[in-house]
């Protein structure tokens, strides 16, 4: 009977595919620490040789495709994350504050610019579903990446995105149309993005809160020793608010900040208190959309520039700048969508779409190089970073060519 109980079991198991054999209910968090531990421990000079030559306008050779090959044990387990049907959760102690460390944040960027590598491999190889595979995992795991709701997470996320994004537009012929159509579905499907605002809750109470605890420590320690009190804030400061590529400045800052509050624990609690209706008028204007943000952002970025409080005008600056970085993601994402329903679908379809950031579709051209078209050129309303955000979509190889930003259409040196 156990005989006949374990081959049932083991023929049902032999039916199921590769991809429903592994764990799915594994953190996907663990699933990419694990990945990070299997990154090839290269030389410098074969750093150099992968990472710093402009492989766009090469094409591989048998040490490149040598040293992309390792990659392979890392991408196994980013594919099974992206599968993976539990939360994401890194499991990060934000109660360091400012000090806290999110030390895997560059080594994922990195295998960003790795599955490009082995996507351009892949595809030489004729292995499209593997590149295709990959990329979008790397687009799951970006995702994830901005879990954790901290901003800098968040703008690693977008950095991601985008050279995924930029590599599927590079190679657009490359991909057939089953290949899009996976790509179409996943840009829609997966991890919802991290986005600016609800960053704002944990910047909250990494900064403000986590400033206020810090505050009243120091408060009960130096018990009314004002002297006491005031050398461990500038303590404090010059751990874990500086700007250390700027010291003098900083030592100035600090003063301010004990003048204006007069340097006692009271004064200083209630000075830092001023940055609450800031956080919140902050936090509903990162939210708005495009047409509503330009306006109340300006006068947002007017308060924070002439507000009298120094913790305003050194910690509030910066949202601004990483919001304007989200629209161009988001404008960037969906020309990218526009351009798979316009090859998968025809132009009717394509007109259908609404650029988010315009009163009607995306404008169309034909990308013409040098008297060769090449493609076709997607454009948004978007204007938030001196440009209009355009996406090119190439179609035939030939030399390589930024396809966005405001360089787009220029050839790669």
């Amino acid at each position: 009977m156990k005989r006949l109980i374990f081959a049932v079991v083991l023929g049902s198991t032999l039916a199921l595919s590769a991809a429903e054999r592994f764990r799915t209910d594994i953190n996907p968090a663990l699933l990419y620490h694990q990945a990070l531990l299997l990154v090839p421990d290269y030389s410098e000079d074969d750093r150099k040789y992968l990472f710093e030559p402009e492989w766009r306008n090469k094409i591989p050779d048998e040490r490149y495709a040598n040293l992309v090959a390792p990659y392979g044990k890392v991408f196994k387990l980013v594919k099974r994350a992206a599968q993976s049907q539990v939360p994401c959760d890194w499991g990060i102690d934000m109660s360091d504050g400012p000090e806290t460390l999110l030390p895997t944040l560059a080594r994922f960027k990195s295998l960003t610019q790795v599955v490009c590598l082995r996507a351009r491999q892949h595809l030489l190889d004729g292995k499209e579903s593997e590149a295709c595979e990959e990329l979008l995992a790397t687009i799951v795991m970006a995702r994830n990446v901005a879990k954790d709701d901290v901003l800098i997470s968040c703008l690693v996320q977008i950095a991601m995105e985008n050279i995924v994004t930029s590599f599927i537009a590079e190679n657009f012929y490359q991909f057939s149309p089953e290949s899009l159509a996976q790509i179409s579905k996943a840009l829609n499907s997966g991890p919802p993005r991290g986005t600016v605002q609800k960053c704002m809750r944990v910047e909250r109470s990494s900064f403000f809160e986590w400033l206020s605890l810090r505050i009243a420590d120091i408060a009960q320690e130096t018990a009314g020793d004002s002297q006491a009190f005031q050398k461990l804030i500038r303590d404090l400061w010059a751990k874990s608010l500086a700007d250390h590529d700027g010291a003098p400045d900083e030592e100035k800052l600090v003063a301010e900040f004990l003048r204006a509050s007069g340097g006692s624990p009271e004064g200083v609690m209630a000075y830092v208190r001023q940055l609450e209706p800031v956080y919140a008028e902050a936090t509903e204007v990162l939210g708005l959309p495009w047409a509503q943000y330009q306006a109340r952002n300006a006068e947002l970025e007017e308060k924070v520039r002439t507000h009298p409080n120094v913790l305003v005008q050194k910690f509030f600056p910066a949202l601004g700048k990483a919001r304007t970085r989200e629209f161009a993601a988001e404008a960037k994402l969906a020309l990218l969508q526009a351009a798979l329903t316009f090859k998968l679908q025809g132009n009717a379809a394509f007109n259908a779409i609404a650029d988010p950031f315009g009163q009607g579709p995306f404008a169309f051209r034909r990308f013409v190089l040098d008297g060769v078209d090449r493609g076709f050129e997607l454009e948004s309303k978007l204007n938030c970073r001196g440009h209009v955000e355009k996406l090119i979509l190439i179609e035939k190889p030939g030399p390589a060519v930024r396809v966005d930003s405001k360089n787009a259409g220029q050839r790669i040196p």
